[in-house]
């Protein structure tokens, strides 16, 4: 993971290269998540696997820890996002 700070909003970050090989911005605080296949809530572990969860429930038995995708939490992360249809 390398850490930085986000270009929008000036938050710190961490990158995390996923499975698919792409950099992920991340919330550096990782947060307890509770594995649910097709579940709302989406988690990337520190080895890059991005994991459908819940992100609420009973500590005890949470499934592990894992890093919110920054572009859920940035004030500016439609500064971000790609435009469809538009190839450059």
């Amino acid at each position: 993971m390398t850490r930085g700070n986000c270009r929008g909003c000036g938050r710190p970050i961490v990158w995390i290269q996923t499975a698919a090989g792409k950099s992920m911005p991340c919330n550096v605080v990782p947060v307890p998540y509770w594995a649910k296949p097709k579940a709302a809530g989406k988690v990337i572990t520190q080895n890059g696997e991005v994991i459908s969860c819940e992100l609420k429930g009973d500590l005890s038995k949470a499934t592990g820890l894992g890093y919110v995708s920054h572009f859920s939490t940035c004030p500016q992360a439609s500064k971000f996002k790609k435009k469809s249809g538009v190839k450059s």
